[in-house]
């Protein structure tokens, strides 16, 4: 297991630096970098404008008043930057340098990957704060949203799936796949709409809030009132979520449960004389559940990371989700390529970490006598 631990660990950098590259490579042909941004806010400036850059050394650039149009002379360029015209092209060379956009594409991506190996990921450019205290700000939100989420979808598909498996073609398992069918044919934004709808004062009734993880007056609670408000936000939220992921766990524990009762070793635990709970509980739920249990670090990061931006907007819930989502809109590119480094590594380790839970469930299997 050590060995195929050891090969798994060195596949992450090829692995990282290549999806770094190809997100680069792409963003670089994309129109709208942060130069195009602030210049187009200064165009939307009357009189003049005053832009106040963060760039990597953390410095400052404030610039000039806008010429008047028409000015002629050296003080106008044909500059690469939709919208640059009539605005001096030292004032460009300056944003340019103050972004990093003055050095050519291998040599920023060498010295932001440089960076990056030891996490320094640096400021955003378009807010006052550092990308590490950007993510740690929103990461509660984020956090809260997929731990309950993949919870109450965990608890919700392995009781009905196993019950799913032991009823098969029974009433109970044609009404509940309806549900299922359900659950997995509506997206979970329009659900969410659908429940502010009902129960946030959007038609009918006005009982949970409509945005926020806590009230205002959160650190004037008690400590009880304090998880009730907590759990009360939440509510909404985390509903939305589970109704579009609980519906294709249920099946893959229904299917493993019926490919596992109808394996030899059960008829033959059955012939032993074991009741049917035994049979199901003592036999078939460990080798059934191995492919469930062990797939939840990866489910878990998948809600965490992809599946709850349209909820956070939704909700107006200032979560990672979200903060990726602007920053992908205002080309903030440390934030871009920060959070994708960040996450891409944390999702390769968790996948180690998902084959080390296989091994933990069940130590018959052997990853060492395979191929990587």
């Amino acid at each position: 297991m050590f060995a195929y631990i050891l090969r798994r660990l060195l596949l992450i950098p090829p692995t990282l630096l290549g999806i770094m590259i190809i997100n680069f490579a792409v963003v670089q042909i994309l129109p709208g970098g942060p130069v195009e941004q602030l210049i187009a806010q200064i165009a939307g400036d009357d009189v003049s404008s005053t832009a106040r850059v963060s760039g990597d050394g953390g410095s400052e650039v404030m610039a000039a008043k806008r010429p008047a149009q028409g000015s002629g002379g050296d003080s106008t360029v044909t500059s690469k930057y939709r919208g640059a015209q009539g605005l001096p092209p030292e004032f460009i060379k300056d944003l340019e340098r103050q972004f990093g956009l003055d050095k050519p594409a291998h040599e920023r991506f060498w010295l932001m990957m440089k960076r990056y190996a030891t996490f320094d990921f640096g400021d955003s450019y378009f807010r006052d704060q550092s990308v590490m205290q950007l993510v740690l700000d929103k990461m509660p939100v984020s956090i809260s949203l997929g731990l309950w989420t993949t919870l109450l979808v965990y608890l919700i598909s392995i009781p009905l799936g196993v019950a799913k498996a032991v009823r098969d073609g029974s009433k109970f398992d044609i009404w509940t796949s309806g549900l299922v069918i359900f659950g997995n044919a509506v997206p979970g934004f329009l659900f969410a709409i659908l429940l502010i709808v009902l129960f946030a004062g959007g038609r009918y009734w006005d009982i949970f809030p409509l945005r926020g993880l806590v009230s205002e007056n959160f650190a004037e609670l008690s400590t009880w009132e304090q998880v009730k408000d907590y759990f009360w936000h939440l509510t909404l939220p985390i509903s939305s979520m589970v109704i579009g992921g609980f519906a294709g766990l249920t099946m893959l524990t229904k299917n493993s449960f019926l490919e596992q009762i109808n394996q030899q070793y059960v008829v033959t635990a059955r012939s032993k004389g074991l009741t049917e709970h035994q049979v199901l509980y003592g036999h078939v739920f460990r080798n059934a559940m191995l492919i469930v249990i062990a797939g939840f670090p990866s489910a878990f990061i998948g809600i965490l990371f992809t599946g709850a931006l349209l909820t956070e907007v939704i909700f107006s819930l200032d979560g990672l989700g979200l903060l990726g989502f602007d920053a992908a809109l205002t080309r903030d590119y440390p934030v871009m390529f920060a959070t994708l480094y960040f996450f891409t590594l944390l999702g390769l380790v968790m996948g180690i970490i998902g084959d080390l839970m296989y091994h933990i469930i069940d130590p018959r299997i052997d990853f060492d006598a395979r191929e990587v």
